[in-house]
């Protein structure tokens, strides 16, 4: 069970911090007020998900890894090259339901295939965190 908290942990700590660099990467780009304010209140409630998953990790006598710094100047690269000639609020929120997709579609996978073998306030966080996820792109479908 111990091997399994672990796993997800580490993969919704990724998908946070990814969500939390991305969102800080592409609001400097914005200018369009609402955009900027739902994109603001997802970063809070990204860190508030980094904040229970830290807590949890500490269960275990663990540090979560910080991700890589190559994935964090891929992650800005990507953001700089897909804003360079659309800045716009639709493309911008094109940008970011697609890797949340990608995070809800890893979330899912993970609920299908570990969350059985998991603590409840692992599974727990991983159900909260994928619905939060899904949410978001429900929100963001606004601004297409």
């Amino acid at each position: 069970m111990e091997e399994n908290n672990l796993k997800i942990l580490k993969e919704i700590h990724k998908a946070t911090k990814m969500g939390m660099d991305s969102i800080s990467f592409v609001s400097e780009k914005l200018d369009d007020n609402k955009l900027k304010d739902n994109l603001s209140f997802q970063y809070t409630q990204y860190g508030q998900v980094m904040d229970r998953v830290n807590k949890l990790y500490e269960n275990y006598g663990e540090i979560p890894e910080d991700k890589n710094v190559m994935n964090t100047i891929m992650g800005w690269t990507g953001v700089q090259m897909n804003t360079m000639t659309d800045k716009t609020p639709s493309h911008i929120a094109e940008i970011m339901i697609e890797g949340t997709t990608m995070g809800i579609i890893e979330g899912r996978k993970l609920i299908n295939n570990e969350a059985n073998q998991a603590s409840k306030d692992v599974k727990d966080l991983l159900n909260n965190f994928v619905t939060f996820q899904e949410n978001n792109v429900e929100q963001l479908k606004k601004f297409l």
